[in-house]
């Protein structure tokens, strides 16, 4: 049975392509059109969707006041946003992933590019995973006193049982669909004396990685920003692989350091992880803190397998319950390589008492 579909834009053109490319596709059928949020609000009320395909900029009701009434309602739905912001706007797009949006893709300014095969394939794929996935469960955002808190007992604790060894550990985070709102549950409650440098690859394309190292940074003890050619790792900071280029680790004379490669997208995702935990295989790390979080796919299996043949590795996977996407993880699971297996709010503390603090 095909999966039920809710489109919500207010220009008619725009709206028949949509749902036209929606419909192409025997795994969909657009079960309703609304032109506003206000429309689409009354028929989340009434009905139930396997997505919504959610434009932003619409009168009466935009899509993110939209995702803020659903919020309020308790209205569970699974949001993909489609709108020409989410290109130059990635704030906005931010927004929306915070308030519950799954996932994303940038609409073209005309209905002509939107017929292109292109844009097509990759509404069709992304909406498939929102479509399959769970929706955004309606949790607490954070408060900054109380990442600050839970970033200290996590650092208190570190001291208290994480015996110091004198040994070198670096961390790499692989994250995908549902990870820029997961990752404030985590890099928050990072503590600023963390003993090792983190890497990210969050499947982003270009333009977006930036905006979220930003936001992160805001909202952190540790340094985030979005990782830089030549730049040299270190300690408590958090480096966010760019859109759109795969990120590795060089050793150059025992200097480690961010170098780039523009080989194809593996995995289906550019950047990935993959590239990032295989560039590790020859550092002389101690160990590599793998951690991987939702996400659709198997990005950082196959990579953490490379690794482990060479180096000592530990696996940290987020579980099945506070996944939007159980599908990185589930792969990291099944192949045998996972150490831990925790809720998204224990990933925090995990890490520190894997790494230690400085002091």
């Amino acid at each position: 049975m095909p999966k039920k579909i809710l489109v919500v834009d207010d220009s008619a053109l725009m709206r028949r392509v949509i749902c036209d490319i929606i419909d192409s596709d025997e795994r969909f059928q657009v079960a309703d059109r609304a032109i506003n949020g206000l429309e689409a609000l009354d028929l989340l009320k009434q009905r139930q969707y396997d997505a919504v395909v959610l434009d932003v900029n619409m009168p009466k009701m935009n899509g993110l006041q939209l995702l803020e009434e659903l919020r309020r309602n308790r209205i569970r739905a699974k949001v993909m946003m489609a709108s020409t912001d989410t290109k130059e706007g990635a704030k906005t797009t931010l927004d929306a992933l915070e308030l519950g949006a799954l996932d994303f893709i940038h609409k073209p300014d005309s209905a002509v590019d939107c017929r292109m095969d292109q844009f097509k394939n990759r509404m069709l794929d992304v909406l498939e995973v929102v479509a399959n996935s769970r929706p955004a469960l309606f949790t607490p955002v954070s408060r900054p006193q109380e990442n600050v808190q839970e970033a200290e007992k996590a650092a208190d604790l570190a001291k208290r049982f994480v015996k110091r060894t004198g040994g070198s550990k670096i961390v790499a985070i692989a994250s995908s669909t549902g990870g820029p709102k997961a990752l404030q549950s985590v890099i928050p409650r990072l503590p600023a004396q963390l003993d090792a440098p983190v890497l990210l690859v969050q499947h982003m394309p270009k333009g977006f990685t930036a905006s979220l190292a930003e936001r992160l940074n805001d909202l952190s003890q540790v340094n985030v920003k979005e990782a830089q050619e030549g730049e040299e790792l270190a300690v408590g900071t958090v480096y966010v692989a760019m859109g759109g280029m795969h990120m590795n680790v060089k050793n150059t004379g025992g200097r480690y350091t961010i170098h780039y490669s523009d080989e194809p997208s593996r995995e289906g995702v550019k950047p990935c992880a993959n590239y990032m935990y295989e560039s590790l295989a020859d550092s002389r790390f101690d160990e590599v803190v793998c951690v991987v979080m939702t996400g659709m796919g198997s990005d950082g299996t196959e990579g953490i397998r490379n690794l482990e043949a060479k180096k000592k590795v530990h696996v940290i996977a987020q579980n099945q319950e506070t996944c939007v996407v159980y599908g990185m993880p589930r792969s990291v699971v099944n192949a045998g390589l996972s150490d831990q297996v925790v809720a998204l709010d224990q990933l925090a503390q995990e890490i520190v008492l894997n790494v230690g603090v400085k002091g």
